[in-house]
């Protein structure tokens, strides 16, 4: 019984989360109070956002470099509207930098579903294209957080039931994406488009409009982080996020996703994660530079693709044997 549930990602990665935090634990009395491990999931709370909408692209055997672009540029959007109108509901606020980032997130699906451009082109593409908007659209200058409305910068720092807005925000996406993953028709598109896509054509599916719907979700996930970002630090400038896509697929890969597509779970992705968010959070507190920190990240990443491509051949290995007993 312990074998069958170990054999299962997600269980390994939340063990390994589990000694990890019982590891700082031991040298910090008090990391695992629950004050600061909600503290914890709420600075996580963005990467878990949009690890899931890069999760669904992964999943579908694709991969989106411009989601911390899009993340940018969308609360750069909300932000300038609301210095510009001031009076302006926040709700509206909100809905208009997910609405840009579902727009940005159209853009990329419609380039590698109409013209066939490889993922990983387009999006290095419109990465650079969205972060230069954002440069026309301020001059190059700061918003700040003195232009900004107390009720703009209000929403994800408030608190409710204990737990901060923002938490709540991510939780509800991760109901949300399970739901999409494991109940619907999209969510099983994804799967036989990253499995197989050849095959899922024949099943009826049709590869480039799966594609669009992976890069329309994880661009309106990425819009929504948006805004929850920049009302967050109360800043909006051309380099916010900038290089925060790496994380993003880093999350998804520690998670089990499979970066050639069709395997992996949205708790995988939360898990991956929450993970990192651990590892960033505590090697300050133990008192590791920048430097190492970031080196302890990219070792982290290498593993987890080490150990996703040597489970791939495993199961490979199984199918052959088992395919040769047959014959």
């Amino acid at each position: 019984m312990m074998a069958r549930i170990f054999k299962h990602r997600e269980m390994l990665l939340l063990v390994a989360i589990l000694l990890l935090v019982g590891a700082i634990e031991l040298r910090f009395p008090g990391f695992v109070a629950p004050r600061n491990l909600v503290s914890i999931y709420n600075d996580t709370a963005i990467l878990i956002i949009l690890a899931l909408g890069q999760a669904a692209v992964i999943l579908s055997r694709g991969i989106d470099l411009s989601i911390a672009a899009n993340l940018a540029l969308s609360g750069t959007i909300a932000a300038l509207l609301n210095v510009a109108f001031p009076d302006l509901p926040v709700i509206f606020l909100l809905l208009a930098a997910t609405f840009s980032g579902t727009v940005l997130g159209a853009i990329n699906g419609l380039l590698v579903w109409r013209l066939s451009i490889p993922p990983i082109v387009v999006t290095l593409g419109t990465m650079t294209i969205y972060r230069g908007i954002i440069f026309l659209l301020t001059g190059g200058a700061w918003v700040n957080a003195h232009e900004m409305t107390d009720a703009f910068k209000a929403v994800p720092r408030a608190v409710f039931l204990g737990i901060p807005v923002l938490a709540w925000f991510s939780l509800a996406v991760i109901a949300l994406m399970l739901v999409l993953f494991i109940k619907t028709r999209l969510g099983r598109a994804f799967y036989a488009v990253g499995g197989n896509p050849h095959a899922a054509v024949y099943t009826g599916i049709s590869v480039g409009r799966t594609h669009f719907f992976a890069y329309l979700i994880a661009g309106a996930l990425a819009g929504l982080a948006g805004y929850l970002w920049t009302a967050r630090y109360a800043v909006a400038y051309v380099d916010i996020a900038n290089g925060f896509e790496l994380d993003v697929v880093a999350a998804c890969v520690i998670g089990g996703i499979s970066i050639a597509g069709g395997a992996g779970t949205a708790i995988g992705a939360v898990l991956g994660a929450l993970f990192l968010g651990i590892i960033k959070n505590a090697l300050p507190v133990i008192d590791i530079s920048p430097f190492w920190q970031m080196a302890i990240s990219g070792a982290v990443i290498i593993i987890a693709v080490a150990v996703n491509a040597r489970s791939a051949r495993v199961k490979g290995r199984v199918i052959l044997k088992k395919a040769e007993h047959a014959l």
